[in-house]
Formats: C-alpha cells, structure tokens, sequence
C-alpha cells in the first residue's frame, strides 16, 4: 500500500481547536479519516517550526490520498502538505528505466 509523508500547519480557527481539544483528539479525527478510506495512520508527531504536525500514513491509492488533501484543505483550519514516500526497491527500478529526455534549449 502506497505511503505518503504529511506536513500539516494549523491556522485560524484550527489552532483554537486544537487548543480546545489537545492534540490527542485531532490524531483521533485523522485516523478515522483514514480509516474512511481504507488507510492506516503509520506515524503522527507535533513539532515546532513552520510545519506543527509531520507523519505517516498509508492508503490504497494516490486518488485516496488526494481526497483526503482536498477534504482537510477545504476545511480552511489545516495546511496539508503530502509526499509519496518510495521505497528502495521503487528507487532500484526507478533507476533501471531509460526514459527519453531533451533539455531546455538542446
């Protein structure tokens, strides 16, 4: 099953919340949203910076995974950002294909 790295960032009305209901609850709301898809949760942490939550997460397919960007986004409360993270093996085949290519300007 496709695994994606997610970079989320409260804003407005989503760090009240997130004051209001600790951060034990907004894991919660995340992993039934994955669960609603067919996806299971991997890795969830807070952090300080720009990014305040980063994980993991796995779902069956890319389109699973866009639905749930485009769902939390529309909430207008959380920034997510997403990344599909590849494996070694993915990097191994990867490398073994030839695509065809021309460079700007060649």
């Amino acid at each position: 099953m496709p695994k994606y790295m997610f970079e989320a960032t409260y804003v407005g009305d989503g760090i009240k919340g997130l004051m209001q209901e600790g951060g034990t609850k907004r894991r919660e709301a995340l992993t039934e949203a994955l669960q609603s898809v067919g996806g299971t949760l991997e890795s969830f942490y807070y952090a300080f910076g720009y990014y305040d939550v980063l994980g993991v997460f796995e779902v069956p397919d890319d389109s699973s995974a866009a639905a749930l960007s485009l769902l939390i986004n529309a909430s207008g409360n959380v920034n997510v950002r997403l990344k599909p993270l590849l494996t070694v093996e993915d990097l191994d085949e990867a490398a073994r294909k030839t695509p065809s290519y021309r460079a700007p300007g060649r």
